[in-house]
């Protein structure tokens, strides 16, 4: 398996990158798409074990992960991870607006002393997946808040302060 094939998902509070896990959710979908969640999580723990490092005293949490990835794959309601803290993330390939942007959010989560998870995410289908036709966006915990440009540090502030 290739770098490619390594996907960020929440276990806990913590952002962890899985190997395989598009490859076994498609394989899983394919048979247990009908079992039971207990099921399920069995089979995609068992699976993923395999090729990921899962320590044993935080299993139960790596299988409500992956359940709820395997349920966002087969289009089925699931429960989004709650997260205490703030949760950024920037999308865009990796272009100079990109970055600027990068730059602009760690200058002013530093001046108001904000905690933040933040992620630049430049993998086109990941990407997709927040509905977004224009880079940089900005997402902030889980809400698309600008699109294709490079929102003012006046801005930026006044959405973080809400949060």
């Amino acid at each position: 398996m290739s770098e490619d094939d390594t996907r960020q998902i929440k276990v806990g509070k913590q952002s962890i990158g899985i190997i395989g896990l598009a490859q076994v959710l498609e394989e899983v979908a394919e048979n247990f798409a009908h079992k039971s969640d207990s099921e399920i999580q069995t089979e995609l723990l068992s699976r993923l074990s395999k090729s990921n490092y899962i320590p044993s005293n935080i299993q139960d949490s790596y299988a409500k992960a992956f359940l709820r990835e395997f349920k966002k794959y087969i289009g089925e309601p699931y429960e989004e991870e709650v997260s205490e803290v703030l949760e950024i993330k920037v999308l865009g390939p990796g272009c100079s607006q990109c970055d600027m942007l990068d730059k602009i959010l760690i200058e002013v989560l530093s001046e108001m002393k904000i905690l933040a998870d933040m992620e630049h995410i430049r993998d086109i289908r990941e990407i997709g997946k927040y509905g977004v036709m224009g880079t940089p966006a900005l997402v902030i915990n889980g809400k698309v808040m600008s699109v294709g440009k490079v929102p003012s540090k006046e801005k930026l502030k006044e959405w973080l302060g809400e949060y």
